[in-house]
């Protein structure tokens, strides 16, 4: 017997790549309505009943119309929107992020999915403030930059025409919406200074942690980071620690992970161990949405978490 889902809000971007990846899947029977019913509430609603497990690829307003409408359903969500990131009746999407916390997904009625960007935050600081390398009072700042995909189909239409600068940033107000996400989950008593930015590529991202040794445990050397991460991220095959980038690659692309569901990460120091820089490297499309959402479908399944996912 399948298991049924339902993708509510199939013909964006995000709805589009996980629909791709359950296709042809013989365990789950996939609902998607058709463009005439897809804003109808009836519609949505009779989906959502009949479904074991609708993923949300929704506007931020419009998942949270859609957790209403299945309040009292029996149905279980996975909302790709911001909107329920540090709700405190959700669960948070991200089964790396800490030990316990794929169990917390498996047995979860709602799951919010992370932010592209606060994936690989997250996955920098979360392991470095559970070794306490890293302090809750840290002051920090995530200079990153993703592929255009991440702006919907619009910025896609726009890149794509040739009717945006080949790079540039934005959130200038320094209230991204991301960044109450990444605070909460890194657990930091302040909030980061988060500068995004885009490129002219279509998938892929770099999350950057600069850090002064003065923020961290005194004495931490490259090695101790490094070991942190491997250590944290053991026996999870969707985090790669990259030991090898310690050599210093002399650049590093960032959509290398295009059309990949899984996350590198690497760390460099300056001769001294004085000065450090951390990045995650991800598809902002892969383990920063679709990627993750059948990941933690996959979970709360209880089947294995990689089915339907690249590496």
């Amino acid at each position: 017997m399948a298991y049924e889902i339902f993708i509510d809000g199939a013909a964006g971007t995000t709805g589009l790549q996980v629909a791709q990846r359950l296709a042809g899947r013989s365990d789950l029977h996939i609902t998607i309505l058709p463009d005439e019913a897809r804003k109808d509430v009836e519609a949505r609603k009779a989906a959502l009943a009949a479904a074991d497990i609708a993923i949300l690829c929704l506007p931020d307003a419009a998942a949270v119309e859609a957790a209403a409408l299945a309040s009292e359903l029996p149905v279980r969500l996975i909302d790709a929107s911001s909107a329920h990131r540090v709700a405190p009746d959700w669960v948070y999407g991200f089964a790396e992020l800490t030990m316990g916390q794929t169990e917390k997904i498996a047995r979860a009625k709602q799951v919010s999915n992370p932010g592209c960007y606060p994936t690989g935050f997250l996955a920098l600081t979360r392991p470095l403030i559970e070794a306490g390398i890293l302090s809750k009072d840290a002051q920090l700042t995530v200079p990153a930059i993703s592929g255009y995909s991440g702006g919907g189909k619009q910025m896609i239409e726009a890149f794509e025409a040739g009717n945006h600068p080949p790079h540039f940033a934005y959130g200038l107000g320094l209230s991204h919406k991301h960044v109450p996400e990444m605070q909460t989950h890194a657990q930091l008593k302040t909030p980061p200074i988060f500068m995004p930015s885009v490129g002219q590529f279509a998938q892929g991202m770099l999350v950057h942690l600069p850090l002064h040794k003065h923020v961290l445990k005194n004495g931490t050397r490259l090695a101790d980071i490094l070991t942190v991460y491997e250590q944290h991220f053991a026996n999870q095959p969707l985090i790669e620690v990259c030991s090898e980038w310690s050599d210093v690659p002399s650049t590093l692309a960032a959509d290398a992970l295009a059309g990949f569901d899984k996350l590198q990460i690497g760390i460099f120091a300056n001769a001294d161990d004085s000065h450090f820089w951390a990045v995650a490297r991800l598809d902002n499309l892969g383990k920063g949405a679709s990627g993750a959402a059948v990941q933690n479908l996959n979970i709360m399944l209880g089947l294995d978490p990689l089915t339907g996912l690249s590496q």
